[in-house]
């Protein structure tokens, strides 16, 4: 019997409870079915002096707008990461696959910069949150290899904008958070999108504990049982930035024989290797898969 198959909950529900160790790779489908949406209703009534005057239709692409000052850029940049990262709670779904997790031996890589799995309650050193974080600000350029946690600040560019910009003096620069750099530029968030992204020590060792972590795993180094209870569970990773989550899954589950992936991706559940027979399931309902 082969399970390179669509929706197969039962087999899922049984490759669940036998593995030893869990690797989650989440992107930002997970997030969506999470319900933090960047476009709809709720992002329509919160950014409603934005789409007016701007014509942004969405979070995504109003992170790309052309904005003439850079009040206007920290107007909107400080209302869409207060929207997305300060504002939500640990959503329910975030906390129901944190309860699973707790089950197992496990650890989190994430392309997601909302924070979830921090407020559901994912341990430090289980977590690589790849691609930046948005409670954080770093320099243009990345000069001195720092980031910093800037939830004070977004708040007040929230609560003081008006007309869609904020005050002059609450535009941020590199001094403002490290008095002794040797030169000054402008914040960016601490996103990955160029060159220039901070990977600082904090940023290092989560990178560190995420290949000792796998390590570990693959070879069973903390376990009497063979290092093949190894289940890869893949949430909501499309085609954005595949080659973090989406290709390595596949090929580290084609070269370890014993180690399975299961995929759920509402629009893009199938397995692109051919190899990849009976250690592979692609599901499309994440709700469903947790209610196992």
């Amino acid at each position: 019997m082969t399970h390179n198959s669509i929706n197969d909950y039962s087999t899922a529900k049984q490759w669940l409870a036998e593995a030893d160790y869990m690797l989650v790779g989440a992107g930002a489908g997970l997030s969506t079915a999470a319900g933090i949406q960047y476009s709809g209703s709720s992002f329509e009534q919160a950014f409603a002096d934005f789409i007016s005057r701007y014509g942004i239709t969405d979070l995504y692409s109003s992170s790309f707008y052309p904005f003439q000052t850079a009040e206007e850029n920290w107007a909107c940049w400080s209302r869409h990461i207060d929207f997305v990262r300060f504002q939500p709670p640990a959503m329910p779904l975030y906390t129901q696959l944190m309860e699973r997790l707790r089950e197992k031996d496990y650890f989190v890589i994430t392309t997601n910069v909302d924070g979830q799995f921090r407020k559901a309650g994912c341990a430090d050193d289980r977590l690589f949150e790849v691609q930046g974080d948005y409670a954080y600000l770093q320099g243009r350029t990345g000069s001195d290899g720092h980031t910093y946690y800037a939830e004070n600040l977004i708040k007040e560019m929230v609560a003081q904008q008006h007309n869609c910009r904020i005050p002059t003096d609450l535009i941020p620069t590199l001094r403002q958070f490290n008095p002794d750099a040797i030169k000054d530029e402008p914040m960016e968030v601490h996103v990955r999108k160029d060159m220039y992204f901070v990977e600082d020590e904090k940023w290092q060792q989560m990178q560190s504990n995420y290949a000792d972590w796998l390590e570990d795993a693959l070879l069973g180094a903390r376990s009497s049982s063979p290092a093949n209870d190894l289940l890869l569970l893949e949430l909501g990773v499309g085609y954005n930035t595949p080659t973090i989550i989406r290709f390595p899954f596949e090929r580290m589950a084609a070269k370890y024989r014993n180690v399975r992936l299961i995929r759920i991706n509402k629009d893009y559940p199938q397995a692109q290797l051919p190899e990849l027979t009976d250690n592979f399931i692609g599901l499309t309902d994440i709700k469903q898969f947790l209610s196992l």
